[in-house]
Formats: C-alpha cells, sequence, structure tokens
C-alpha cells in the first residue's frame, strides 16, 4: 500500500499516539467512535493555536484570511484534511510545503470527480497567486476542515524580515527608543486645565490609551538600516495587528496572477470569484465566560456600548484598533456633536423665547379677534366658500413660535457656528495628526482598480488584434466619452424625476383640499390644511426614503461605467453624483414649500392654474414658514429614525439571518463537528462585509444641512440632531464592533471631500436663510409696516395692511363659491394676502407701490445679511490659526531632535573611524621600531601591517 505523505498524522512525538496512515485506516473501515476516542487523547489544536488566531503551531499570528468557494466530495477526508494541516504546520511553508492546491490536486485526482473548467480555472489562478505570495516571502497555511461547507480558507502571516521590508516600503512612521517631554501649561492654564480634568474624569473613558500623556516616543520612517534606533525589544508586538493587516494587504494587492494575459492583484481576483472574501481578523471574541482580554472586547465595554453614551469616545483605541481613516470619522461625529450642545441650547432659548411672546404679539392678537370679521376670499373654485380670518387663529400663533425676532438672531449665529466648527475640526484634525505620526504624511498613488485593469486589457487586446504596436495603454477620455454622457443624462433625468415627484405631490395637495372643501361636516372643513400638510409630508418622506436607496445604487453604476483608475478617485466620484442626487432628493420639497408656495397664485379673478382645472396652492394667512417648519421637522426626524437608525439596526442583522439560513442549509455536519468551536476566521466570515465610510458620512452630511440651511425656520434641529448623533455614535461603533468584519486600516490625515461639501454647505446655508428670513417669513414686512406706514409706531393695524380687498362681483364665470352664504351673511367684498390695489381704484388690481417697497427692503436685506455674515465668518476664520500654536511647537521640537538624533550618530562614527586610524597609526609606527634582523624583512611587515585596515 502507497504510503501518502500528504495525509500522515503528525509525528508520534507531537500527537502521543503512533498513527501510520490515515487513508489505510479508513481503507479497513476504521470506526469513528474510536477516532474520536483517539482524539480525545491528544491535547485540542484548536486551543493551541487560540481557535484561528494563529497557525497550527500556535507561534506564527494569522495577519489576514483569504477565503474561496470550492467542491467538496461526500468521501470522508475529514480527519485527513486535519492530518495534512497539522503537518504542514509545522513545516516552514517557504520551503517545505508545497504550493497550496497542487499537492491537494495531485492525491485526489484518484477519487474526485474532475471539476468544470470555471473551477478548475479558478484553482490554477489560486494556485499561481500563492505561489506568488510565498515567492515574497509570505506563509500560507490551508484550511478546508471547516463547519462551512464548500469554503475553503488561506491564512496568511508576514514573518519579521517581511514586516521590515515593507514597513520601509510604504515609509511607516514607528516609535523610537529616544523620548521627550511633552510641552506643559503653567501657571493659571495648568490649574483650569486640572480642574477641567477632574470634572470631566467621570465621562473619560477607561482605556490606558486616553490617559494624558507628558512624554511621547520620536518617531521616524522605519529604515532596516537604522534599526538600532527602535525599540525592539518585543518583535511581537512592534507591529500591531492593524499594521501587520495592512502590510499583507498591500503586498496582496501588487502580488500579480497572470493566468491567461490577467495582471490581477487581489481585488480582480475577488472581482472575478477566484476568491469569495479578503479580512483581517478581529483580535477575538467580545462577549461571553472566559475571554481573554483584547482590544475589541475593551472597545465593545467602553465605547460601543449604550450604557456609555455621556462618555467621550477613545479615539486613539479605535485609531489602533481600525485605522486612522475610520479613527477620523468618528473622531469627526464626536466633534459635530459636541458642537451641537451650544447650539441646541440656543435653539431651545429662541423657541422658549416664541412661547413667552406669543401673548404680545399683535398680528396674531388681531387674527385671532373675532371682533375684526376679516372675511377671506375662498381656497379654491366652486366648492370652497368663504371664511373668517379668525378660524386661522391656531395656525397664526404658532407661526410666532419660529417667526419671531430672535429667529434673525439665530440664523446669524448658525452661521458664525459652522464657521467655527469647521475650524474647530481642523485644529482637532491637527491634534490627531501629530498624535497618531501622521505629520507629513503624503498619501500615494493607488494600485489601478480591478475594472480599469481589465478595460485597459481589452483595449490592448483589439490593438493587438488590429496588428498595432502600442505602448503601455490608459483610458482616455475619448474612451470614457459614453460613460460620461450616460451619467449627464442620468443625473438630469434623476433630478428631474424628483422634481416631478414633488410636482405630482403638490397636485395631490390641491385636489386633496378641493375634496375635503365639500365636507360636509366644520370639523372636516376646519381642518382641511393641516390634514393635507401632514400627509403630503408623510408621502414625501417616504419617497425621499425610497429614492434615497434607488439614488445610491444609481450613483455607484453611473461611478463603474465612468471606470475610475483608483479606489480613491472612483470614492470621490461616488461621493459627488451621491451627494448630488440625495441633496435634490431630501431638499427639493422644502425648497418648494420655502421659496415657490404662494408665489404664483394670482389672484382672485385671475387664479392661475395647472392643467386649466388644479389651482396653485396658497400660503395660509400666517405665512408659509408654519408649513416650512413641520415639512422641515418631519423629513429630518424621519430620515434619522428610519433610515439612519431603524435600517442600520434591522438590515444588518437581516442579512446576517439570512446568511446563517443558507450556511445551516449547505451544512452536512456530524456529531463531532457540531460540537467542534468554530475558527476565529469562520466566525469573522459570518460577518457583514466592510462598505466604506460614504454611507455614514452620507447621512451627517444631510443631517448637517437640515440643521444649518433652514434653521431659521426650525431652531430646534440642533437639539434634535444631537439627540440622534448621541444615539448614531454607540450605534455606529456597535456596528463596527459587532457586525462587520474587520475593515483593512487606511492612512489618512483627513476626511478628504467631505471637508469641501462642509464648507460648500455652510456658505450655502448663509444665502439660503437670508432669503428664508427674508421672502418666506413676515420679518420684512413688519420692519417696513412699523417705520412707514404705522401711525402709532406700533404693529395694530399690520394685518389689515397686507391684506387686499376684491369684489365679489368680479369672478369669473363658474368660478364663485357654490354657497355664497355659508358664513350666514352675503359677502360683498373679501380679502386676500397680497399688496394691489383696490377693486375701487383706477388700476385696479394692479399691483401697489408697497410691493415694490417691501421687495426693496427684501432685496436690501438679503445683500446686507449675506455679506456681513460671511464678513463674520471669514473673520473668524482667520483669527483662528488652523494648527494649535502647542502642536506647532512639539512639531519643531520633534524635528530638532532628530537632528540632533542623526548628528550624534554621525558623530559616534566619526569618533569610530579617527579609533581606527589610531590604531593603524600605532601599528604603523610597532613596525618601524624592530630589531635589526627584523628590518630586513621591513617591506614584508609593513605590506602585512597595511592588510590591517583592509582586513578590518
Amino acid at each position: 500500500m502507497r504510503v501518502n505523505k500528504k495525509y500522515s498524522c503528525l509525528p508520534a512525538e507531537e500527537k502521543g499516539i503512533h498513527i501510520i496512515n490515515i487513508r489505510a485506516i479508513e481503507d479497513i473501515g476504521y470506526d469513528q467512535h474510536e477516532s474520536t476516542l483517539l482524539n480525545s487523547l491528544s491535547k485540542n489544536p484548536d486551543a493551541d493555536c487560540k481557535y484561528g488566531l494563529y497557525f497550527r503551531d500556535g507561534k506564527r499570528k494569522v495577519d489576514y484570511i483569504l477565503v474561496y468557494h470550492y467542491k467538496k466530495s461526500s468521501a470522508g477526508k475529514t480527519l485527513g484534511r486535519r492530518a495534512q494541516q497539522n503537518d504542514a504546520s509545522v513545516r516552514s511553508t517557504k520551503q517545505d510545503q508545497p504550493l497550496p492546491g497542487k499537492g491537494v490536486q495531485l492525491e485526489m485526482g484518484d477519487s474526485e470527480p474532475h471539476m468544470d473548467y470555471h473551477e478548475d480555472d479558478k484553482r490554477f489562478r489560486r494556485e499561481e497567486y500563492e505561489g506568488n505570495l510565498v515567492e515574497a516571502g509570505l506563509e500560507l497555511e490551508r484550511d478546508e476542515d471547516t463547519k462551512i461547507h464548500g469554503i475553503g480558507f488561506v491564512k496568511i502571516h508576514a514573518p519579521w524580515n517581511v514586516l521590515c521590508r515593507e514597513a520601509e516600503f510604504l515609509k511607516l512612521k514607528m516609535p523610537t527608543k529616544k523620548m521627550y517631554q511633552i510641552n506643559q501649561t503653567h501657571g493659571l492654564l495648568k490649574k483650569i486645565n486640572s480642574v477641567i480634568q477632574k470634572i470631566t474624569e467621570p465621562i473619560q473613558p477607561k482605556v490606558a490609551e486616553h490617559k494624558p500623556q507628558t512624554v511621547k516616543r520620536l518617531s521616524y520612517p522605519f529604515s532596516r538600516e537604522k534599526q538600532h534606533l527602535f525599540d525592539l525589544s518585543d518583535k511581537d508586538s512592534f507591529f500591531d495587528s492593524k499594521t501587520r493587516s495592512t502590510i499583507v494587504y498591500e503586498i496582496l494587492k501588487r502580488t500579480t496572477c497572470t493566468k491567461a494575459k490577467y495582471s490581477m492583484g487581489i481585488t480582480s481576483l475577488l472581482a472575478n470569484g477566484v476568491y469569495s472574501a479578503a479580512y483581517p481578523l478581529h483580535d477575538g471574541d467580545y462577549e461571553g465566560e472566559n475571554v481573554e482580554p483584547n482590544d475589541r472586547k475593551l472597545l465593545c465595554e467602553e465605547w460601543a456600548s449604550y450604557g456609555v453614551f455621556y462618555k467621550y469616545q477613545p479615539i486613539d483605541l479605535v485609531r489602533k484598533y481600525f485605522g486612522e481613516k475610520i479613527g477620523l470619522y468618528f473622531a469627526w461625529l464626536g466633534v459635530y456633536t459636541q458642537m451641537l450642545i451650544p447650539a441646541s441650547i440656543v435653539g431651545i432659548i429662541v423657541f422658549l423665547y416664541g412661547c413667552a411672546t406669543v401673548d404680545e404679539n399683535i398680528p396674531s392678537m388681531e387674527m385671532c379677534d373675532q371682533r375684526n370679521n376679516i372675511t377671506m376670499c375662498p381656497l379654491c373654485d366652486k366648492t370652497c366658500s368663504y371664511w373668517k380670518m379668525s378660524s386661522a387663529c391656531a395656525t397664526a400663533r404658532a407661526s410666532h413660535l419660529f417667526d419671531n425676532p430672535a429667529t434673525v438672531f439665530f440664523s446669524v449665529f448658525m452661521a458664525l457656528w459652522a464657521a467655527t466648527f469647521m475650524e474647530h475640526w481642523k485644529r482637532k484634525q491637527m491634534r490627531l495628526n501629530y498624535r497618531w505620526d501622521l505629520t507629513g504624511f503624503e498619501e500615494e498613488e493607488d494600485h489601478p482598480r480591478a475594472e480599469y485593469e481589465a478595460k485597459v486589457l481589452e483595449k490592448s487586446l483589439r490593438k493587438e488584434h488590429k496588428h498595432k504596436e502600442t505602448d503601455k495603454e490608459k483610458l482616455t477620455w475619448k474612451d470614457r466619452f459614453p460613460a460620461y454622457l450616460t451619467n449627464f443624462v442620468g443625473i438630469i433625468f434623476m433630478v428631474g424625476l424628483t422634481f416631478a415627484i414633488v410636482f405630482g405631490v403638490i397636485i395631490y395637495r390641491i385636489s386633496t383640499a378641493a375634496a375635503l372643501a365639500i365636507s360636509s361636516t366644520p370639523s372636516g372643513r376646519s381642518s382641511v390644511r393641516v390634514t393635507v400638510t401632514a400627509t403630503a409630508v408623510i408621502i414625501n418622506l417616504v419617497v425621499i426614503i425610497i429614492l434615497d436607496e434607488v439614488y445610491g445604487c444609481i450613483a455607484r453604476w453611473l461611478t463603474q461605467i465612468e471606470v475610475p483608475k483608483t479606489d480613491k478617485n472612483f470614492e470621490e466620484r461616488l461621493i459627488f453624483k451621491a451627494f448630488l442626487l440625495k441633496f435634490v432628493n431630501a431638499y427639493t420639497p422644502i425648497f418648494y414649500v420655502a421659496f415657490f408656495k404662494g408665489r404664483f397664485v394670482g389672484r382672485p379673478g385671475d387664479y392661475v392654474y395647472i392643467f386649466h382645472s388644479f389651482r396653485m396652492e396658497e400660503c395660509a394667512p400666517g405665512g408659509c414658514l408654519m408649513e416650512l417648519c413641520i415639512q422641515l421637522s418631519i423629513i429630518m426626524l424621519g430620515k434619522q429614525l428610519i433610515q439612519n437608525n431603524l435600517f442600520e439596526i434591522g438590515i444588518p442583522k437581516m442579512k446576517k439571518f439570512i446568511r446563517y439560513l443558507k450556511l445551516k442549509r449547505r451544512r452536512s455536519l456530524d456529531h463531532e463537528e457540531h460540537m467542534k468551536k468554530k475558527q476565529r476566521y469562520e466566525v469573522d466570515y459570518n460577518l457583514e462585509p466592510f462598505a466604506g465610510l460614504t454611507p455614514e458620512y452620507m447621512e451627517m452630511i444631510i443631517q448637517f444641512g437640515f440643521v444649518t440651511l433652514f434653521v431659521a425656520s426650525f431652531p430646534l434641529a440642533p437639539l434634535f440632531a444631537l439627540l440622534n448623533n448621541i444615539i448614531e455614535i454607540r450605534l455606529d461603533a456597535k456596528k463596527f464592533v459587532t457586525e462587520l468584519r474587520r475593515p483593512v486600516a487606511v492612512r489618512a490625515k483627513d476626511i478628504g471631500i467631505w471637508y469641501n461639501i462642509l464648507r460648500g454647505i455652510g456658505k450655502l446655508a448663509v444665502i439660503i436663510n437670508a432669503f428664508v428670513i427674508s421672502f418666506t417669513s413676515d420679518f420684512i414686512p413688519r420692519l417696513v409696516y412699523l417705520y412707514m406706514y404705522s401711525e402709532n409706531g406700533t404693529m395694530h393695524g399690520f394685518v389689515n395692511h397686507t391684506l387686499s380687498s376684491f369684489n365679489v362681483s368680479d369672478f369669473q364665470a363658474g368660478t364663485a363659491p357654490n354657497d355664497p352664504l355659508d358664513l350666514g351673511y352675503e359677502v360683498q367684498i373679501c380679502r386676500y394676502k397680497d399688496y394691489r390695489e383696490p377693486p375701487w381704484s383706477e388700476n385696479k388690481y394692479d399691483i401697489s407701490k408697497d410691493f415694490w417697497a417691501v421687495l426693496a427692503a427684501r432685496l436690501a436685506f438679503v445683500i446686507v445679511f449675506q455679506n456681513l455674515v460671511m464678513f463674520m465668518s471669514e473673520f473668524v476664520d482667520w483669527i483662528i490659526p488652523d494648527i494649535p500654536k502647542d502642536i506647532s511647537q512639539q512639531i519643531h521640537k520633534e524635528k530638532v531632535l532628530m537632528v540632533e538624533v542623526f548628528m550624534r550618530e554621525e558623530q559616534g562614527k566619526l569618533q569610530m573611524l579617527e579609533t581606527w586610524k589610531d590604531k593603524d597609526k600605532k601599528k604603523g609606527e610597532n613596525c618601524n621600531n624592530h630589531s635589526p634582523r627584523l628590518s630586513r624583512s621591513r617591506s614584508g611587515s609593513l605590506s602585512s601591517c597595511h592588510s590591517y585596515p583592509l582586513d578590518v
């Protein structure tokens, strides 16, 4: 019988039991219960490797995992494969272990059916790729004996020499032996800081990385020639798990697989299905009994828990575990949430001021006074009748809560708040760059994406087919022109679709208002406006949530057909398209209410109609600001509650449950496998893949727009944003720690294109708030009336001043109310909100000069407000330095200390050379002072003496 070394078990010295040949025992009908008994006598190999965190030898740490699908036969090879892994793990992978897949192919050829062409092609590509990884210095170990049927895992370990080589290539800054004192504050500032530290101590996370440091290690880009500068006393922990996985990922991206003229890195292999997943491992379990302490468990307890919502985030530990890019996102989210606290307080004060002064507001008191007996013109043709202005009393009083002089101050405050927030974040970002050794870091051009390489290959093959000799190909604008045209047409179509949906909701509002006006009950007629507004906003909210998901997929597809070269270009283009579509989707209904509703109505007797049958909507007597507030609040709160929270909690759990059911259906496990504890890489494979930070940033940017763009109409927006973000931080943290696979750590020194988008929204907010105050609210008409038309310097008579008169005999045929006596008396003159000449004037119903006076005041306010606030924002930007003074001093200090270190090193080298020269000189003098007998052979002696430096 042929002895199969691949399927032989571990030596007797290691397992404790000598089994000569697994296949031979299988051939003679080895009983499974006896196998279990023999395995129980040996120690558990899974415990030695910490259940997948290490190779089978228990020494080499798993830095990365590659996952692939394979066709598994039903023959019993479970024990054989386990023995193969145990045998392979005790040998040097680089020298003794054959290329993954080749040995398996030779030994399994007799018993397994021939795979189809695509499976063979994938297997050959894996063999070549993994062979290239071994040549690059990585060590591999395969495991197909898992609880997940048909899934194989390749464990990757980067040895010390590979880590050093790649750290030098990547210019990773590592801490040196040199330590220096961080400049501390003195005097009064020191006392203030100590008091603040004592006060905030209960809300500080209990992690070592968050404690204030007084000393810092000098960092320098790693170099193998200067290893003596670094503290290498513990090589196992010198490169942490985040850095190790980053280094391995860089090797995986640049290592190619050239089968069938392909030049593929890991991204291309994943895109083509050669591997199904690739990810670094989590540090261990985060819950359960007897769990060893690890960073993941600490993050779960001190960060990803709703019970610590009041504490600061352990940002340094987040960066240590997930990398700088994710660390910067959570740091930005924390700064934004902190800055919402003063904005929320001021917003509450403004709202309370409106509540306190509502009974003193003369215009709303006049509207509520039934003695005025102001009869208003019908809101629709035929079915609507005349109505009393006093019936809109509740709306008028509620409008004052948000439409009062304090909202103007709040708009200016929020514009300055946005500028201060941006400057505060820049300073915070610089502090993090200093703490995380990112000063001087420049992002290098990334590897080309898989799709880009495939397109370039397709282009080069076409030219080869035409017998054209070409240089290295690249995609030009001509190649991308069809994609650019598709992008332009697609975006225009999507924007047009959003406008069409808003227009459809407008038709719904008009038709529903007319239908409800026919209601026979007085209560039904009185609540028409509230019912129509509420239902229309809910429809808008549902449409916005649905289109958000659709637009996200369309933006990704439009970006994919452009075939950007690198991941960074892809991300920036995707962000731009997604933000543009989602911005239009979220804010179009609000823009309509703020700036278009009630502007193109016409007048009684000459209304503007849609499709010759629907009259355009009018604003309430108290103005459209109250309706804008309702629209903004429902959409903002609905998006936050449904889309940001329920979707983020529900969808990952649903996907996880579906994946669990699929795996359960595919499993064919015996009792021994069922009782076996899962390996770490198996558990992580069942987690949701990391999809990037774009969705997280996008929801916060849209929220930032709600907080700043229309804050004049809804001062409580910062408060609701603050409450949402307190939950959002812990929700995102829990998702990253427990629901997602560990992402590859990415170095970054800023938040990228998102900063420019934030600045753009801040500038746009100033303009929009200026127009909301001047055109949507009644702030400017009140000022004009107070200083130009008021007889006694008060607001008495303001409501009557803003209403024009209409003679009911001038109605167009077929538009007069069907029931003109609905109020119990005959109406001859009705009123409507506009600045027009009365019916007894020569130029009846023409626009009056009061309209032009108010319009001039409104435009003047927009210009003054915009320029004043812009100037103040720029002044804040100028007066606050981007880099804190203490950080710039520390950076300068680091440069000086680094120069001193190298100067000492050079002096040491010079002293060593001087010592060697002195030794050489003394040796030469000793040779000259020899006896006469020895002087005869002087030339030989001198030659031997002078050979000394050469030997050294």
